[in-house]
């Protein structure tokens, strides 16, 4: 670890903290003046940067804002005498660590100064994170699944339909479909049906010659055609005019199409990604969607899933988006507390990710400090219904979810991968219903006879003087939690693991450790 720096004058005042900080095992560095630091800097950089505010030859405050220029991610605590609080707060309060009042108590110094470290290798883990960010984010076991997906289709040209809500990424995973396919050198090229009017939608898939109608004064190529060897994403499929389909239909089936007044046939050698928020099946029953071409694009099926129902992504993709930000705007890139995160995990994002990376954004430009605290949050997310208000998932832990209705099997003509997330047609997953408040009376509600057989149960061992009450309670409570979880499951582990709200990981272990397998 490097050492921390001490800026002061005063030599009382550094001989006090090297002493305290010596006895923590913590290296220290002392300088008397700002200019010295400035210039070890060129050669070495601290742990945490513990400066005086008033000192002959510079000021703590032109210090910070130098320092913080060079290495925006370092801690920096200034030392201050009550005088100068006032203007000290007001002048550092968006850049310092924290301010440390003169006269201090030294165990409060240094307990402030190991704040600081810790905060200081959080940063630097964060920034080796940020250097290593991998295209996607998701630690979900339904993003794992959609990762997985990816990865057993990079080696094929196979059509992929991407279902899921809008804003919950179906784009970036047709990029890294192209991104990890033989056809990663050719061409991507996006259009959203959806966007376009109906009236010009056909010349942009398959371009126009000159003079096919009025404005086209020369020829042009469309979207197949730009994407020949490549990828040609189609997001929105499900709102493509009916008899777009049927133009569409035809290309998917030889390769073969007409440019708009056009009477020379055209070939395009094109991997087709199509994308919906829709449910394709509803629309062909409703006679908006070709069946035949429903079925021609239907070949892979990957579901995205929507954030809330992996809200435990919600952590990580929030410290992402607010260094993309930061780096889009040029400005250092805000922190944000766990007490804040908590509050984000809470909402059900309507919009999904691209509603967090709005708020980040939001964040990034309006949040007052480098730190966003839960009162910075847009007031969107504290003015949510509670009917809609989702109850925070644990930081580390897989979401609490509702079973999942199993699917349909595919047909021969049909491959369905399906992410660890309930199918288009079924109702998205729904949180278990909160726990009433110990303080909380139910009126007219009596003890369930399990809870009345686990009191008899533990006052017959706790008089008996029991030596492992806890753990023996614990281990048959959930031996036969999960033992009757696998029975409804007939021995599916995942399937299990979603009814009772736990990750697959944690039913394999708990499983081994309580010798169900036997």
């Amino acid at each position: 670890m490097k050492p921390i720096w001490i800026v002061d004058d005063d030599q009382s005042i550094r001989f006090v903290l090297e002493k305290a900080l010596a006895r923590e095992d913590l290296a220290v560095r002392s300088f008397t003046n700002p200019r010295d630091v400035l210039a070890a800097l060129d050669d070495d950089e601290p742990q945490v940067l513990v400066s005086d505010i008033r000192m002959p030859g510079g000021s703590g405050i032109d210090l910070l804002a130098k320092v913080r220029e060079r290495l925006p991610g370092l801690p920096v605590i200034i030392m201050t005498a009550y005088s100068d609080l006032d203007s000290a707060v007001s002048a550092f309060q968006g850049g310092a660590f924290e301010y440390l009042p003169k006269p201090f108590d030294v165990p409060k110094a240094v307990e402030l100064i190991r704040r600081a470290v810790a905060e200081s290798v959080r940063e630097q883990v964060r920034e080796e994170k940020a250097a290593q960010m991998p295209e996607m984010l998701g630690q979900a076991p339904a993003m794992q699944d959609v990762f997985r997906a990816i990865g057993r289709l990079s080696q094929s040209i196979v059509t992929v339909l991407i279902t899921g809500e809008s804003g919950s990424g179906k784009e970036l995973v047709a990029n890294a479909l192209h991104k990890h396919s033989p056809r990663a050198n050719g061409p991507f090229v996006a259009i959203n049906t959806a966007a376009i009017p109906k009236d010009l939608l056909e010349s942009e898939l398959f371009g126009h010659e000159r003079g096919a109608f009025t404005g086209a004064q020369t020829t042009r190529r469309g979207r197949f055609e730009q994407a020949d060897g490549g990828t040609l994403f189609l997001d929105e499929i499900g709102d493509m005019p009916f008899d777009l389909q049927t133009r569409l239909l035809r290309v998917l089936s030889d390769g073969q199409f007409y440019r708009v007044g056009g009477h020379s046939p055209m070939k395009s050698n094109v991997r087709v990604i199509a994308a919906t928020h829709q449910n394709l099946e509803d629309r062909v029953k409703l006679g908006a969607f070709r069946e035949d071409l429903f079925h021609r694009l239907n070949v892979i099926r990957l579901r995205l899933p929507a954030l809330r129902e992996r809200n435990e992504d919600v952590p990580a993709l929030t410290r992402f988006f607010l260094q993309k930000s930061a780096k889009e705007l040029g400005v250092e890139a805000k922190r944000i507390t766990e007490e804040a995160l908590v509050q984000l995990m809470r909402f059900s994002f309507p919009g999904n990710v691209r509603q967090l990376e709005n708020i980040c954004h939001w964040l990034t430009v309006m949040a007052p400090a480098q730190m966003v605290e839960a009162k910075d949050l847009p007031p969107e997310l504290s003015q949510e219904s509670p009917l809609r208000a989702r109850p925070p998932a644990p930081m580390h832990a897989a979401p609490m979810l509702s079973a999942m209705p199993a699917p349909a099997p595919p047909t021969d003509a049909t491959l369905h991968v399906e992410a660890s997330a309930p199918a288009e047609h079924s109702p998205a997953f729904a949180t278990r219903p909160a726990t009433p408040a110990a303080d909380t009376p139910i009126a007219g509600a009596a003890a369930p006879t399990w809870v009345v057989g686990l009191e008899q149960e533990a006052r017959s061992l706790l008089q008996a003087g029991h030596p492992d009450v806890w753990d023996a309670l614990t281990r048959k409570f959930e031996a036969q939690l999960i033992h009757t979880a696998l029975a409804i499951t007939r021995g599916r582990r995942i399937e299990a693991a979603q009814k009772l709200g736990i990750g697959r990981n944690t039913i394999t272990r708990k499983i081994q450790e309580l010798g169900l397998d036997d």
